[in-house]
């Protein structure tokens, strides 16, 4: 499974021209889910998408996590970083999770960021969506369980 993590000022999903869902400071994270994942890799996501630090303490340095800043995490599912660009010039999807799959893994991170953080928001499943963002650094990182 992975996620590649954006620090965001504001970030925000839409569905044909409606906001589905929203966040003020914190993470956006564009997720994959890969063929071999099961419940405890999105655990093992989950736990590092709250914890990782990436926002500045007082000193200026990436010391504060998401639960320590209080900030939003908008979740947005994306197969296609579950891609193969290993050879050639067209990704392969082989290693992706088939949607059925993708969709259950996706709905129970949802479930379980619900429980645990405060302020959750997210994309629709296998929607075609447009991301908006106010990207804060820049600051991305891949992050995989």
């Amino acid at each position: 499974m992975k996620a590649l993590i954006q620090r965001v000022q504001q970030a925000r999903v839409e569905v044909a021209g409606e906001v589905v869902g929203s966040i003020e400071q914190g993470l956006l994270a564009l997720v994959g889910v890969e063929r071999e994942d099961d419940r405890a890799r999105v655990d093992k996501l989950l736990h590092k998408l709250l914890r990782y630090r990436v926002f500045s303490d007082e000193n200026g340095k990436m010391n504060r996590s998401l639960a320590d800043v209080g900030g939003g995490l908008l979740l947005v599912s994306q197969f296609t970083l579950a891609a193969d660009t290993g050879s050639g010039l067209r990704p392969s999807f082989s290693s992706a999770a088939p949607p059925a799959l993708g969709e259950e893994l996706y709905d129970y991170l949802a479930a379980q960021a619900r429980l645990q953080h405060p302020t959750v928001a997210f994309g629709r499943f296998g929607a075609a969506m447009q991301v908006h963002l106010q990207n804060d650094g820049p600051v991305t990182f891949l992050l995989e369980s």
